[in-house]
């Protein structure tokens, strides 16, 4: 489970879609990029590839939550 999730635009002007994300999962902070497309970009060295897909899944379903249904 995703705790203490965080999430800032990337540009001063937060009109300009591209944030930053930080959160914990399993004792391990996590951080990133999230792309205006979707795309995910990890600032984590180490992401387990069966953790990948999951993480993905609830990142999108959070920031389509706080990002884009304001």
């Amino acid at each position: 489970m995703i705790q203490h999730f965080q999430y800032k635009s990337l540009y001063s002007n937060e009109n300009l879609p591209g944030w930053s994300f930080s959160f914990y999962y399993q004792k391990q902070m996590i951080a990133g990029i999230y792309h205006p497309n979707g795309q995910i970009e990890w600032k984590t060295d180490e992401i387990h590839l069966e953790k990948e897909t999951e993480l993905k899944k609830q990142i999108h379903e959070i920031m389509l939550f706080h990002v884009y249904d304001k």
